[in-house]
Order: structure tokens, then C-alpha cells, then sequence
């Protein structure tokens, strides 16, 4: 019965799609569009969603755009260089929140939301352990157009904001790792990577994704001995393929894997899970067995680690010590570099902007570019996203088939 339904449910998706596909034939007027970016308040959150050079662009192109006073100060962007871009420089949420789109970084908070308007158009990160339910219904009653950014795919299906942030991510695990491990205080007082006549250090990686990537080719130019584990033969092959060097893989097995860490100095936690909490990988067995002055930094703490020493500490205060090991589990670690993690974001967002206006708007952006409608979960009120739907039992409605009724 389910797939007779899942098939006429296809067939209808397909029909309705039809006179949109025959309708892009007709030419569009370009979109003027009014833009507000508000300052994050979220905490730790550092990063800005557009950057001075992006306003520029977006000005440039005749778009009115709003910026709330120090929106960039601690990525020292000052609201001079804002003003400079042509933004318009405002000193209350409230006055952000007239603009039609929001671009923002974090999710929303209840006091943001408040502010919004009926049928307004809101950017941002979908984060369920910070967004709860009530949140997500409050948009619902306001109509509210939502993308949750991590979710739009480009031409090549890729998710650019999750890959841009992943890169970063995967940088920064191995220059944290490097930081404390040479630490006199906290580490060992040992140079990261290796010499002539000196073993090099022993780096293990969870995870063979974009953070894994990115994790093993900062360390192995720093001469460190790496080795990957993952449980997905088809990504440790690829990441071998990409580098073009012939690394330590592994399947995760415990057996294996302890053995691993019993010599390794610094262990990377890459592993990310598509929905729900990352698996917890390492026990407290393994870490307990890894040599004194070690250092963990757990990329997957966003989703709850994969170490089960993990626990989650901040920018200011960002590692505790557990069985002589080094714990670093931040989460957010892009935003401890927020500028160029900004760059990257204004890299992805000023060009959908355009993409928008060239369309005629938000609403026909969004019906003719399907990477983008990949990340609606909103569409005037109303839930699209399954995931959500059944996790806080929402009725949720398929996006390609209301489109053509609103």
C-alpha cells in the first residue's frame, strides 16, 4: 500500500510541476529586494551573515539593505565599513526586523520572532537543540518563509554552507590539536607533525567527511602520521582517491581503534550523523588507555560527541583534562575564526540574493531552483520539512505539491 502511494504521490509531484516548467519560458522583471542583518545574540555566535564587500555588491545592484548597529564588531567590521557599503545603519532590532528578508546566522530567539512580520522571509541555521518546538510554531502562526542554510544544495547537489564550514572546521581541529599539544601547561610540550630524526606525532581521525578531509590534509602537511577510521568503505576510498597518497583506513572497530589510540597524540572527532545525536565511538575504556598529555578535540559535539569523555566547554574556557588527556569540545568551533567563516558565508549568500532578484523574488526563486527549495522548512506558515514534522508531531505538507496552491 505504501508504495502504491509513495508512486501516485510521484506521479502528482510530477504534474504539478509541469506548467512551472513551461512557464520559465516567459521573462521576469528583476526584483528590487529589502534586506535586514540583525547582530547575533546567540552565544558564541561571532560570525555575520554578510560581510561589508557583500552589502556592497548587493547595493550596487540596487538592493536596500539594513544593517543593526555593530553587526560586525568582533569580526572588526566596523559600522563605518557598513555604512561605506551603502547599508543603512539602524540602532533597534525592531528596525531590522521591517525588512522583508532577514539574514542572520543563528536561528531566531523568542524575542526576534516576536518582532517578525506576517509573510516575512527568514535565513538562518535550523539547530533543534536550540530551536524547540514553540519557536517553530510562533513562525508557523506568523506565515513565515523559512531556509534553514545548511540545507540549500548547489548545481552539483553539494550543500556549499555545510561544505565551506566543514573545511574550516576540519582546518581549525589539527591548529587546536597543534596548540595544546604543545602546550607546556596543558599538552606535552611537543612539537605537532615531525622532523628529521624525530618519530612524527600519531594522529587519529573519526570520520572521512569534509571535517575528516580537511583534518587529515592540514595534518599530513604538517608531517603527522594519520590514521582514519570511518565506517563507510565507499568515503575512505574517495578521501584516498582526493589526497592521491596512500593513508592508514580502517573500518571502526573497537578492537582496532583502541589499539589506535593507545599511541596517538592527538584523536579528531569527525563523525557526523545526518539526523539525531552523532554515535558515541570512543569509550571511556579507550580514552582512559591513551598516553598522558594526549589531546581529543571533538568536532562532534554540535551533535553530542563521539567521545564519551566529551563534554561541552566554550571559547572562553574550551578544554578540561580527563585521565591525563586534553579534552577541546566547543561547538561552533567556525565561529572562533568568525571572519573568515563570514567571508565564506557572504560567498554563498550574496549570489542567492541575486539569483533571487533575477527570478522576480523570493516565492519564484524558490519555485524554479530545486537546491534552494531543498531548504525550505517554512513556506508561509506552513511545515514542509518531514524530519520536523514527526519530531515535535507537527503536521508537516510536501513543498512541491502546495506550491502551485498558495
Amino acid at each position: 500500500m505504501d508504495s502504491k502511494f509513495e508512486a501516485l504521490k510521484a506521479l502528482a509531484r510530477e504534474a504539478v510541476l509541469i506548467p512551472q516548467e513551461q512557464m520559465e519560458a516567459i521573462g521576469t522583471k528583476k526584483k528590487k529586494l529589502f534586506i535586514g542583518i540583525p547582530k547575533e545574540c546567540s552565544l558564541q555566535e561571532h560570525r555575520v551573515a554578510l560581510i561589508p564587500g557583500a552589502v556592497s555588491l548587493l547595493v550596487n545592484n540596487g538592493h536596500r539593505v539594513v544593517v543593526e548597529s555593530e553587526a560586525g564588531k568582533q569580526l572588526s567590521f566596523t559600522d563605518r565599513d557598513y555604512s561605506d557599503a551603502g547599508a543603512q545603519i539602524v540602532y533597534s532590532l525592531k528596525e531590522v526586523y521591517q525588512a522583508d528578508i532577514i539574514l542572520k546566522v543563528a536561528p531566531p530567539s523568542n524575542d526576534e520572532i516576536a518582532l517578525m512580520r506576517p509573510g516575512q522571509t527568514l535565513f538562518s541555521a535550523l539547530q533543534l537543540n536550540v530551536q524547540p518546538k514553540d519557536c517553530l510554531k510562533k513562525l508557523m502562526d506568523k506565515g513565515i518563509t523559512a531556509v534553514a542554510w545548511e540545507h540549500i544544495k548547489d548545481e552539483s547537489s553539494i550543500y556549499p554552507v555545510v561544505r565551506a564550514m566543514g573545511e574550516i572546521a576540519g582546518n581549525m581541529s589539527i591548529q587546536i590539536a597543534a596548540e595544546y599539544l604543545s602546550n607546556s601547561k596543558y599538552g606535552s610540550a611537543q612539537l605537532f607533525g615531525g622532523i628529521s630524526g624525530v618519530p612524527p606525532t600519531e594522529v587519529v581521525i573519526l570520520g572521512s567527511g569534509t571535517v575528516g578531509e580537511f583534518a587529515t590534509r592540514a595534518a599530513l602537511g604538517l608531517g603527522a602520521s594519520v590514521k582514519v577510521f570511518d565506517n563507510s568503505i565507499y568515503r575512505l576510498r574517495r578521501l584516498q582517491n582526493d589526497l592521491g597518497v596512500r593513508l592508514y583506513t580502517s573500518i571502526i572497530q573497537p578492537d582496532i581503534l583502541a589499539d589506535a589510540l593507545k599511541t596517538a597524540d592527538v584523536a579528531i572527532g569527525a563523525v557526523r550523523s545526518p539526523y539525531g545525536r552523532t554515535p558515541c565511538i570512543v569509550t571511556d575504556a579507550m580514552v582512559r588507555n591513551m598516553k598522558n598529555g594526549s589531546v581529543i578535540v571533538d568536532i562532534s559535539i554540535d551533535q553530542g560527541g563521539c567521545f564519551e569523555t566529551s563534554e561541552v566547554t566554550t571559547h572562553d574556557n574550551p578544554v578540561f583534562t580527563k585521565y591525563g588527556v586534553i579534552h577541546y569540545a566547543v561547538p561552533n568551533v567556525a565561529s572562533r575564526v568568525s571572519k573568515t567563516a563570514s567571508h565564506a558565508l557572504s560567498n554563498i549568500f550574496a549570489p542567492i540574493v541575486l539569483n533571487m532578484s533575477d527570478s522576480g523574488g523570493v516565492m519564484e526563486y524558490i519555485k524554479r531552483d530545486p537546491g534552494f527549495r531543498n531548504g525550505i522548512y517554512l513556506y508561509r506558515g506552513h511545515l514542509t520539512n518531514k524530519v520536523l514534522g514527526e519530531a515535535f508531531s507537527l503536521p508537516h505538507q510536501d513543498l512541491d505539491l502546495i506550491l502551485p496552491a498558495l
